[in-house]
């Protein structure tokens, strides 16, 4: 007979199909293909999914209650209006979720007189919240604190316009005039009062350069994207910083026009040196009557050598 080695190690065992592939498909049962949910969700704990003393008929009930709004009514007669369930089989599954925390149903009396019955659903009996006054009755807030949560978000500032360098009450006036009629053109660009005036000095640097209301309509106007226009306002103050054009070029203005001088005369009295636009004489040898027409009211002049 062999020696037994007891210190010999054990050989070993085949491994199972689920340690070799544990992510594997089953060969039999169910098969999860999920999608993970993004909205309209309802987050059910597997205590209830799973229970072992509730009825198929109870878990559903509290899936549905816990699914809905506050305030939905719940009630015998609306639940066997809703499922094909009688309300015999209903009733039986709410006492189900009565026995075991998850719904709890008190007889309260109205301000008004009249009986209805409160229903308070938890996800999770026994836990945080569970039974307290705080979560049966929450305590109302403030009103300021209420007002400071239900206030609308403060509105987003529109962008910087241009400014003009000279922003003269009846060139301000245009410019409003030019934003108010953009709406003939898209409706998408009706512009409150408040926006026709942050817009207004951005328009007239476009007009104090030379350009016309129509062109600052069409620059405005011209390439509209096609869905909804979410704040018209911050669009067209982009435009009129991006598409700002330059100024005009600078004008020298003309030089006055010199004054024509005439050419130099010789007197043909006196030989003295006079401008005049023909031969004649000078002022102090020409009489009244002998005057020569457009000639200067100078004295004489030397003639040069």
């Amino acid at each position: 007979m062999a020696a037994q080695h007891p210190n010999a190690p054990t050989p070993a065992t085949s491994r199972t199909p689920d340690q070799d592939h544990p992510h594997e498909q089953p060969l039999a049962g169910v098969v999860h293909d999920n999608v993970r949910h993004t909205e309209s969700f309802t987050v059910v704990g597997n205590h209830l999914v799973q229970h072992k003393e509730l009825s198929l008929l109870a878990i559903g009930l509290s899936c549905y209650i816990q699914s809905v709004r506050q305030g939905t009514s719940v009630d015998i007669k609306t639940l066997a209006a809703r499922f094909p369930e009688g309300p015999t089989r209903i009733a039986a599954g709410l006492r189900e979720l009565e026995k075991h925390g998850y719904l709890e149903r008190t007889c309260t009396r109205t301000s008004t007189g009249r009986v209805v019955t409160r229903t308070v659903s938890r996800n999770r009996p026994g836990h945080s919240g569970s039974g307290s006054s705080s979560a049966r009755d929450p305590a109302p807030r403030p009103a300021a604190r209420r007002a400071a949560q239900e206030k609308p978000p403060p509105r987003k500032r529109l962008p910087a316009v241009p400014q003009p360098s000279c922003p003269a009450p009846a060139l301000l006036q245009a410019a409003v005039d030019v934003l108010t009629g953009l709406r003939r053109r898209d409706p998408r660009l009706l512009l409150s009062a408040t926006d026709a005036e942050h817009l207004a000095p951005g328009v007239a640097a476009w007009l104090e350069r030379e350009i016309t209301a129509t062109a600052v309509c069409h620059a405005l106007t011209e390439n509209l994207p096609n869905e909804p226009l979410i704040r018209p306002a911050a669009l067209l103050a982009h435009r009129l910083t991006a598409q700002l054009p330059p100024p005009p070029p600078f004008r020298t203005p003309a030089p006055p026009a010199l004054e024509r001088r005439h050419p130099l005369q010789t007197c043909d009295g006196c030989d003295r040196a006079f401008r005049a636009p023909q031969p004649g004489r000078c002022r102090e040898c020409r009489t009244v009557d002998d005057r020569v027409p457009g000639a200067p009211d100078v004295g004489p002049l030397c003639a040069a050598g």
